[in-house]
């Protein structure tokens, strides 16, 4: 797959969780990230000031961690650029979602809002206001797990512009990419059973060199296997686990 950075492209992740401490810790100890605390007077997640732990990897930030402070299951968020936020969002009250915060602007950061999906899975449309370039190399790949594929593309099809393909990628079966304007891929979906989740969830696939030595130690971390490695033909080798605090991620090894 080929992913370019640019409109309608996933370019941020952020994991809430109620258990910022334990989480930083199953991460760093996994992957070896790093963290560099900054402090913000007007957070995304919630009014007023807050410290958000930045996730540090390859000389790069691609994340960070926040605390939900709600007994909400722990998941990972991500970041789609758009052209507009505020006309995303209104589509997406049109089309059904959920505004869990309306548009606003964090200084140096940019324009944002965040969205609940019909399904449940949260993203947040984004308008940058710097001019760094977005991190790459980390997480490699973004996938919506649900139960309503059809319903799903459907959606984010209207609201992010997403053109859809359809392919059979054995062992996975039926596998739906989404492609941004330039045709480049933007991320997929996946219809998987959702006995172990709340809802329909946004996962990210974080990189790794070694699948099966990572998952072990995932486990020996505290985390849990939801889907054994598979091996990807032409691409390389996924597993994924939730970790510690109950978010779903995936692990990802390219074939070189």
């Amino acid at each position: 797959m080929s992913i370019k950075t640019t409109i309608d492209h996933v370019v941020w992740h952020d994991l809430l969780t109620n258990d910022v401490t334990r989480a930083t810790h199953f991460y760093a100890e996994l992957l070896g990230w790093t963290y560099q605390i900054e402090h913000t007077l007007d957070f995304v997640w919630q009014a007023g000031e807050a410290d958000y732990p930045l996730i540090l990897a390859n000389g790069e930030a691609h994340g960070g961690f926040v605390d939900s402070g709600q007994n909400v299951p722990a998941h990972w968020v991500a970041y789609v650029t758009v052209a507009e936020v505020d006309a995303v969002t209104a589509k997406a009250k049109a089309l059904g979602a959920t505004v869990n915060r309306e548009p606003f602007d964090t200084s140096g950061v940019g324009r944002i809002a965040v969205l609940q999906d019909p399904q449940g899975a949260v993203i947040c449309p984004y308008v940058p206001t710097h001019h760094f370039p977005f991190p790459k190399g980390t997480f490699l790949w973004d996938e919506l797990i649900t139960e309503e594929v059809k319903t799903a593309t459907r959606f984010y099809r209207q609201l992010f512009a997403w053109q859809i393909d359809d392919i059979d990628k054995e062992p996975m079966g039926s596998y739906t990419f989404f492609k941004g304007a330039d045709s480049s891929d933007v991320a997929g979906t996946v219809k998987r059973s959702l006995s172990r989740l709340a809802s329909a969830t946004w996962l990210p696939y974080l990189a790794t060199d070694d699948i099966s030595s990572t998952v072990a130690k995932a486990k020996k971390l505290g985390a849990s296997v939801y889907a054994e490695k598979t091996n990807i033909p032409n691409m390389g080798q996924s597993a994924i686990l939730a970790d510690p605090t109950g978010a779903i991620f995936g692990l990802l090894a390219l074939r070189g």
